[in-house]
């Protein structure tokens, strides 16, 4: 795999970590609008593939978020 191919790896997993976060704010304003308390599920599950997509990037980038 050339360099390129893994920067550009890197930048979609990147887009889809942001996409991610932009739900999970979604989900959390929609909760607030219906009179949840609480945490939503989803949110938590959004939230925490979130931050395993983030990892994932600083592997790949330098490996500062360790090695598997």
């Amino acid at each position: 795999m050339t360099a390129r191919e893994l920067d550009d790896i890197t930048a979609r997993l990147e887009a889809i970590a942001e996409e991610l976060a932009e739900r999970a704010i979604e989900v959390l304003r929609e909760a607030v609008d219906r009179g949840d308390t609480g945490r939503p599920d989803e949110e938590r599950r959004l939230t925490r593939a979130r931050a395993a997509v983030e990892r994932a990037v600083g592997i790949l980038r330098d490996g500062s978020a360790g090695d598997v």
